[in-house]
């Protein structure tokens, strides 16, 4: 007959200064630098996230303030009871030059929603980065009105983004254009894409340096495809009108903003 063996018994006492001798685990080298490099990519997606989808939305509001408040000093910002409906398209005044980073203007893009956003001069970091304005005129460029070529350069992403949605403006839509003289109103003729080296989309005649100007042009630059600056997407425009600024806002913007 078979005798089972009785279990051996160990005493809670000795279990627990057991478990006491047993050595704690220690941090490697190669678990704290994991650990170090899954909270470095948490907070890099955490920054990205915030690039994308709060940034521009944030400093884009700050950009669009600003610009109201600077549109309505430059002048009335409803139509005049007496002002015509059509706009003019006789010879229309030509801005004249300010200072290197200077606030001159606003640029109203119903295509693009309640898009305001003050242009100054000069395309330094200092005005495209700036919470106060956001769009940079090319100096040297045409002033609004003048023969020639009126460039402006803007975000597509990050500072604001004001032009994140370039691409999507369609033939015929209008682009005003809004000094302390008068308001300019382009109209939008088609985009194109080329390299950062394409020096030529800004010069008097767009693509064409060598030809006098016999027109006035609205040339719209930035960088293309999102988040590079690989390449360039530019949109261009022609003079269709103007108003003087004692008439207020032209009636067709104002319906515009009313619907957009």
């Amino acid at each position: 007959m078979l005798m089972q063996s009785t279990p051996r018994i160990v005493p809670v006492a000795r279990q627990h200064r057991a478990d006491r001798r047993r050595p704690a685990r220690r941090a490697t080298v190669a678990s704290v630098l994991g650990e170090l490099l899954l909270t470095a990519g948490v907070l890099a997606l955490g920054y990205a996230g915030w690039q994308i989808w709060l940034s521009d939305a944030v400093l884009g509001g700050e950009q669009q303030q600003a610009a109201r408040v600077f549109a309505a000093q430059l002048g009335p910002m409803e139509p005049a009871p007496t002002a015509g409906v059509e706009l003019r398209t006789d010879e229309p005044p030509v801005e004249t030059a300010v200072a290197e980073g200077e606030s001159f203007a606003v640029m109203h893009i119903p295509r693009l929603g309640q898009f305001q956003r003050v242009i100054g001069e000069g395309t330094g970091r200092d005005v495209l980065d700036s919470l106060e304005q956001g769009l940079a005129h090319y100096s040297g460029a045409a002033q609004p009105g003048e023969l020639g070529n009126f460039a402006v350069a803007g975000h597509r992403n990050g500072q604001g983004g004001p032009f994140t949605h370039l691409d999507e403006m369609r033939v015929g839509d209008r682009i005003t254009v809004q000094t302390a003289s008068a308001w300019y109103v382009y109209e939008f003729r088609n985009h194109e894409y080329v390299p950062p080296t394409a020096v030529g989309v800004v010069a008097a005649v767009p693509q064409q340096p060598s030809v006098p100007a016999d027109g006035r042009y609205l040339t719209l630059t930035t960088c293309n495809p999102e988040w590079s600056a690989a390449g360039r997407l530019v949109a261009y425009a022609t003079l269709v009108g103007w108003q003087s600024a004692a008439d207020g806002m032209p009636r067709e913007l104002a319906d515009a903003l009313g619907a957009a």
